[in-house]
């Protein structure tokens, strides 16, 4: 039970009674139960062994390893304010000026993000459930004492409509409906908790189907339970005399059921209290736990299999740790206790910026044809835009621009979609159709053969001018390309090119793009020498004498003590040939030992990665 489940669904009882309370609860609980059968279906599609669904996840996930962290440190972010904001400072502990209760509530917060971690370093993935079990028992005893203290298993106030529906002046309630439900529903995607889960209920061969729409129900009974609990305690007090205005102006009263807790007689009430105020601390301590969990396990991951420049020179300990990510937490908490914020200011993320990545998500999950490269920049921007089309409804209390913000999002991912499927199918086709129109029709037939004219001249051009780069290389783009004709002697018995000759090829490519990147490296006063330390390559055709090969190399990606090469080789219509990558080390020429890139290797590699 994240902040936004635990206080919204308070402040949607208040704001719209029963319809909103349900608004919020059915797709939050449909949401979930959806994520578990559609896993389930995707790690059947895998093979459905133990490891079908990790290995489909690490694939999946590389495009959106950003997204996950954002996501993930915004959920936290909201869970820790939230219930620093709406129980620890209406309160009210500590007396005197305001810089001593923003002192005492910044040190709320860390004591929150502490103890985060510390249940999480004791409870992994493997064991995490039988401390959530744990702490399920003690949630279900408080909600039992919470109802026999108060009996509202029928609340009197809980009606269809808001109890007081002019207080709210915010968005209404149809102008929320459709970004809650968008929201909601693919929200869990990209919920690293989530993830993680599944793939381990699925490791211990246990039916992520079945454990989810278990799950969706007890979040949906939860949600119910304190929605009506706040229209219990609104019944008793009246609207007004709970919450108070934001800083738009809007009516909120998250807090009210901590509100009237507090107002009562402990004599008469002693336990109502202890039990309400530690089945909030529960349910905000089994999502932090499970966030450090989840943080621990992808950044341990993600990190494993990086090769970049950048993290290799940051301590590894350092990097796999949520820690710092939870730093950054509870400063994020602080800022927003700071400025007076509401959890509906975190919310807008679910509702507008993350809704785009979540769908996109999905479809590459299920669409064929929508494996295409992410389009990170268009995306980024899309959903910043929407953010602000959302936020800005949210402040003016705009039903269309709330609408729009959570749909523009989908309208992109659809046309992205769409749009590479009709790619797809205007490639696949245009060469059976232009054939079939050279049978028919002469003047296609000729077109057609000039093409291919030209094409093969704009490949073999190169060679027939004996100029500098058809001799030692050029570059095109990122890529050094050298290109030049098979003979006898790089062919076998058959009449083919040796498979051996391959690498070769691709060894005198890589020397001659090391000349032209490094044209003072004098291999007598070296003070390193370049090492292989791998090469793989994989034959996709073969090319026969008197070919035109051309190869093509670039600096693919490098760390702090090794750099990786890809190549690619050509035949003489432009047909791909075969492709690969090498890894290269660095040694001291003096006694051979293994040493950090040299700092002219950097400067020579970084303007062709």
């Amino acid at each position: 039970m994240w902040g936004l489940g635990l206080f919204f669904s308070v402040q949607m009882t208040f704001m719209f009674g029963l319809q909103g309370l349900l608004l919020f609860a059915l797709p939050n609980a449909f949401g979930l139960a959806l994520f578990g059968v559609l896993t389930e279906v995707i790690a059947k599609r895998h093979g459905g062994g133990q490891e079908s669904l990790a290995r489909f996840f690490d694939k999946f996930g590389k495009p959106f390893r950003f997204v996950f962290l954002l996501y993930q440190v915004v959920a936290l972010s909201l869970t820790v304010f939230a219930l620093t904001a709406y129980l620890f400072k209406p309160l009210e502990l500590v007396g005197g000026p305001a810089i001593m209760t923003y002192l005492y509530l910044t040190l709320v917060v860390f004591v929150l993000v502490a103890a985060g971690c510390l249940f999480g370093e004791e409870f992994g993935i493997q064991r995490i459930k039988v401390g959530h079990g744990i702490m399920g028992v003690l949630a279900l005893v408080c909600v039992v004492v919470i109802l026999f203290s108060l009996k509202p298993l029928v609340p009197e106030g809980l009606g269809w409509a808001a109890a007081d529906p002019g207080i709210w002046k915010g968005p209404g309630v149809m102008g929320l409906a459709i970004p809650l439900v968008v929201g909601l529903l693919v929200g869990p995607w990209l919920d690293l908790q989530h993830w993680q889960r599944a793939i381990q209920i699925h490791r211990e061969k246990t039916s992520v189907r079945t454990s989810y729409l278990f799950g969706g129900l007890i979040f949906f009974l939860l949600l119910m339970f304190h929605g009506c609990l706040a229209a219990w305690v609104l019944s008793k007090g009246g609207v007004a005399a709970y919450g108070g205005e934001g800083p738009d102006r809007f009516h909120y009263a998250h807090e009210l059921v901590v509100q009237y807790v507090q107002r009562l007689d402990d004599g008469m009430n002693g336990l109502l209290p202890t039990a309400y105020f530690s089945f909030l601390a529960i349910c905000v301590l089994t999502t932090l736990d499970s966030g450090y969990v989840a943080l621990k396990w992808f950044l341990s991951n993600t990190l494993a299999k990086s090769q970049n420049v950048l993290i290799g020179m940051l301590p590894k300990r350092l990097l796999e740790s949520p820690v710092p990510l939870f730093v950054l937490v509870a400063l994020i908490a602080i800022g927003g206790l700071m400025a007076r914020m509401e959890v509906e200011y975190f919310m807008v993320f679910y509702a507008s910026f993350f809704v785009g990545y979540a769908s996109l998500a999905i479809a590459r999950c299920f669409v064929p044809n929508s494996q295409q490269p992410l389009p990170q920049v268009r995306m980024f921007m899309l959903a910043g835009i929407s953010l602000v089309v959302f936020s800005f409804g949210y402040c003016t209390a705009n039903p269309l621009m709330l609408v729009l913000g959570s749909v523009l999002p989908l309208i992109h991912v659809v046309w992205l979609v769409v749009n590479t499927d009709l790619l797809r199918v205007v490639t696949e086709r245009a060469g059976e159709v232009i054939d079939a129109a050279a049978k028919e029709i002469p003047a296609v037939k000729s077109l057609q053969k000039t093409a291919t004219a030209v094409s093969r001249a704009r490949v073999q051009a190169p060679h027939d001018v004996p100029d500098a780069h058809s001799l030692s290389g050029h570059f095109e783009g990122k890529w050094f390309v050298y290109s030049f004709i098979a003979t006898y002697q790089d062919t076998n018995s058959v009449g083919n090119v040796y498979f051996g000759m391959y690498s070769l090829f691709v060894g005198k490519t890589r020397e001659l793009f090391f000349n032209e990147v490094m044209p003072d490296f004098d291999l007598k006063n070296t003070r390193f020498f370049i090492l292989t330390r791998s090469f793989e390559h994989k034959f996709v055709r073969e090319a026969r004498e008197f070919d035109t090969i051309t190869v093509k190399i670039r600096v693919s990606d490098f760390n702090r003590k090794f750099s990786w090469l890809e190549h690619q080789i050509f035949g003489s219509n432009n047909e791909l040939l075969g492709k690969g990558k090498q890894s290269l080390l660095f040694v001291s020429s003096k006694d051979y030992s293994l040493m950090d890139i040299p700092p002219e290797v950097h400067a020579a590699f970084m303007p062709h990665i």
